[in-house]
């Protein structure tokens, strides 16, 4: 009886059991903890009707979002060696790359389309956040580049959304250098005289910030994006100070205030 209990019995399971995947019904707001209806949660667009809070989206949920139905274009980004410095830290920068691959079911942190907003033409560069923390590498910087240079050729406005914690260290150099090529590339569009709309969405810092997500002719930010060069926990490293009440800045009273108190922190150093 034995080779039928360990043998025949954990097969004949295995044949019969059907690998279903659990259905979410609900959903935690990460700011208020109010649970949310998934399906609803998911037609607001991660948005808390309760407080207002709004969660992540990827890179596509947000194209979707922003253009017309039906005239969604996908421009392709050139692929590059994946891992020019050959870099490892715990893990190699490639095996990374494979598993957020993986995960994204996206070449990098960046997609590039071409459509419209109430038949306005448009071209899109946006972050995946999901995508390595939205990491400028070179193919992002390439992809950013490309966007500005189909902008021009269609003569229409370039929206860039943001949402990225900097530039990739696995590619040193390298990824820093996406910010000058960046900048260029959104100044021939402006000597092109086309607009330039950045939606900033939570979060925007680093060398993302320093480069081009700071030239727009427009910019629109999502409500209580943290943007900035550094982020909360790199500043109160930095300066030895834990700011309880955050640092945004609702109104100019506010930034005034902000800036008096850090000047008499600085005179009493």
């Amino acid at each position: 009886m034995n080779w039928i209990k360990e043998t025949v019995l954990p097969r004949f399971k295995a044949f019969v059991k059907r690998d279903e995947p659990e259905e979410i019904l609900w959903v935690k707001c990460k700011s208020c903890l109010q649970m949310i209806f998934h399906k609803e949660f998911h037609e607001s667009n991660n948005v808390c009707k309760a407080c207002g809070y709004h969660d992540h989206l990827s890179a596509k949920e947000r194209i979707e979002f922003i253009f017309d139905k039906d005239s969604i274009e996908n421009i392709s980004i050139p692929k590059l060696n994946t891992d020019p410095l050959k870099f490892k830290d715990k893990k190699k920068y490639s095996d990374r790359l494979q598993e957020a691959q993986n995960k994204t079911k996206l070449d990098d942190a960046l997609l590039v389309c071409f459509g419209s907003i109430n038949n306005i033409p448009l071209v899109i560069a946006c972050f995946d956040f999901s995508f390595m923390a939205g990491s400028m590498g070179r193919q992002v910087g390439n992809g950013l580049i490309l966007a500005a240079e189909e902008a021009i050729k269609r003569k229409c406005s370039l929206m860039v959304v943001p949402s990225s914690g900097g530039a990739r260290m696995q590619e040193g150099i390298f990824s820093l250098m996406q910010m000058p090529r960046t900048t260029i590339a959104i100044n021939r569009l402006k000597k092109a005289k086309l607009p330039y709309i950045v939606l900033l969405a939570n979060p925007t810092t680093g060398g993302v910030t320093a480069s081009f997500a700071m030239l727009g002719d427009i910019h629109i930010a999502e409500p209580g994006a943290i943007i900035g060069f550094a982020g909360r926990r790199v500043i109160e490293e930095t300066v030895k100070d834990i700011r309880s009440g955050g640092f945004l800045l609702k109104t100019d009273a506010d930034a005034r205030a902000t800036l008096k108190a850090l000047k008499n922190d600085f005179s009493q150093s």
